[in-house]
């Protein structure tokens, strides 16, 4: 597939520059050769943009953000309209107003006036003005509709600007820069690669060149939308039925729990706490006490008194 693009790209004469004599020296390394006082661009460059384009168109649309595709020239105004309408996505061919990005307040209230102008021309209000003031109106929507018609469904700043031509669009690219908003370009041999984050070298005069890139850019878009839908699905499944098993044994559960609730309580009893048997102290063996050996040895009492009765009777 790869071979019959760039057969195509070929034939549709991608490669052609601009003359060397305005030519842009930062376009040296997207040069592959110089064929009389015409430079040729390196088709492979070409592709090597287009890949890293594509997967950057990917990643940034996959994350629910839109793409505004840009180019008033000529040759790019068809081809534009038909890849923002192939993926659903915004454009602008006629004219990029001053401030499109940067106050974009401002064109959402023109676009709502755009929305009475052709409220008022359905119920046939505009048929009751004067001849000269409905001309007047007339003149204001179609002038509105010219310019903004492309983006009229555009109700946030867009994650992308696909700009065909980077010399022609550098105010797109100057609000682009200034908000934050990712850049990829088609640029020729005179154009300045460092004001787009992505450079795709190409001959940005040829209509069916431009024609095929920007299709290529649309099918990547496309692709980021489908990923986008299906990362919602996958966010919002849908909660699993409850079986009737457990609906069931929860309504066992409750009953026997509401008659545990409904039986009188017993207070538990308080059991005496036990004693644990007190450890015995050793018995302490008797102390021998030795008698002094200068201490006399007394005699019993029971003795001396026993000797002394009949000593008395003696006496008698």
């Amino acid at each position: 597939m790869a071979n019959e693009l760039a057969r195509k790209l070929i034939n549709a004469g991608v490669h052609f520059g601009h003359s060397s004599s305005r030519w842009n020296p930062k376009m040296a390394p997207y040069i592959f050769s110089k064929r009389g006082k015409i430079h040729i661009i390196d088709v492979r460059q070409t592709f090597k943009g287009m890949l890293i384009a594509k997967k950057l168109l990917v990643d940034i649309v996959s994350s629910g953000k839109d793409v505004v595709f840009v180019g008033t020239k000529r040759q790019a105004q068809k081809a534009v309209e038909k890849a923002a309408d192939k993926c659903g996505m915004h454009h602008i061919s006629e004219r990029w107003l001053g401030g499109m990005l940067t106050n974009f307040r401002t064109i959402r209230s023109r676009l709502q006036r755009l929305e009475e102008l052709e409220a008022m021309q359905e119920s046939g209000t505009l048929d009751s003005e004067s001849k000269k003031q409905a001309s007047r109106l007339k003149r204001e929507m179609n002038k509105i509709k010219t310019n903004l018609d492309g983006v009229r469904k555009m109700s946030k700043l867009p994650g992308v600007v696909v700009v065909v031509d980077v010399r022609k669009e550098h105010i797109a690219l100057a609000e682009a820069k200034k908000l934050g908003i990712a850049t990829i370009g088609l640029i020729d041999t005179n154009s300045d690669p460092d004001s787009v984050d992505v450079a795709i070298p190409a001959n940005d005069d040829s209509i069916r060149a431009v024609d095929i890139i920007l299709d290529q850019l649309a099918d990547a878009v496309s692709v980021g939308k489908t990923m986008s839908i299906t990362k919602e699905r996958t966010d919002e499944k849908p909660k699993r039925a409850k079986s009737s098993r457990t609906v069931t044994a929860r309504a066992d559960e409750t009953e026997q729990a509401a008659a545990v609730t409904a039986a009188p309580v017993q207070e538990p009893k308080v059991e005496a706490p036990v004693q644990e048997p007190k450890a015995e102290a050793p018995a302490e063996e008797p102390k021998v006490e030795t008698p002094s050996p200068a201490a006399p040895v007394e005699e019993p009492q029971q003795e001396t008194a026993q000797e002394e009765i009949p000593k008395e009777e003696s006496n008698q």
